[in-house]
């Protein structure tokens, strides 16, 4: 089991999920570690229509995901999967975009040559086309079971089993006056019992976040402060 900042949640008997402040999540029972919404590219997508937003996210993403794998220390990790929209546009929308995206994700595939990597496939995967071969990623159709888990890219119910998505960019709003709300990124998971769906936060920059509608017997887990702190119930 790895140890802090990752925060080792136990939804069920054998469901146990570890959170970390990157906003990724690590099954321990299969040695994998799961990734929701990186949209690369998406950045650069925004310059080329105008608007100012600073360059270099893809290579920040990718130093981010590298530290959430370093943080696990001795933990072993055999896969790393990736829940849906990888990429964000059509790698050939822009010739240039697209350069600097596959250029970076060459050379951080090249730095983890062991590491199976999946990608359960998104609704921005299928717009813009598979991965290049070099990247070494093996592709799955939503539902991909891992044991008792349900690997999806939309949030959505699996008979037997209990789905871990993205999609959604789940937050919360947190008052901290009268007049004051924080809006955070968060880990949202249905009771098992009755909603057995949890949803990860978008890890990618620029993603944007939507508020979720908590229900009765939802747990919820905030990033904030580089940590994972859960909202009590009686927060929502």
């Amino acid at each position: 089991m790895p140890r802090a900042p990752w925060v080792p949640v136990h939804l069920a008997e054998g469901l146990t999920v570890c959170l970390h402040p990157s906003g990724v999540a690590f099954l321990p029972e299969h040695a994998a570690l799961l990734v929701a919404d990186m949209h690369l590219g998406k950045a650069a997508s925004f310059r080329r229509l105008g608007v100012p937003v600073p360059a270099g996210s893809t290579a920040t993403t990718l130093q981010a995901l590298g530290d959430a794998l370093a943080s696990l220390g001795s933990t072993p990790v055999q896969h790393l999967v990736f829940l849906g929209d990888l990429l964000h546009a059509a790698r050939g929308r822009s010739p240039a975009l697209s350069q600097v995206v596959e250029q970076a994700l060459t050379a951080w595939r090249g730095k983890c040559p062991g590491l199976r990597v999946h990608l359960v496939r998104g609704n921005h995967d299928r717009a813009a086309g598979d991965p290049p071969l070099e990247w070494r990623i093996e592709l799955q159709t939503e539902p991909w079971v891992m044991g008792s888990w349900a690997l999806c890219h939309e949030p959505q119910p699996v008979p037997g089993a209990y789905t871990l998505a993205g999609h959604w960019h789940p937050c919360v709003a947190l008052r901290g006056g009268a007049r004051e709300r924080l809006r955070l990124p968060c880990f949202w998971f249905g009771d098992p019992a009755h909603h057995a769906v949890g949803v990860l936060p978008a890890f990618g920059d620029f993603t944007g976040m939507h508020p979720i509608k908590r229900r009765p017997g939802d747990r919820v887990w905030v990033v904030a402060d580089e940590a994972v702190r859960e909202v009590p119930e009686n927060l929502r």
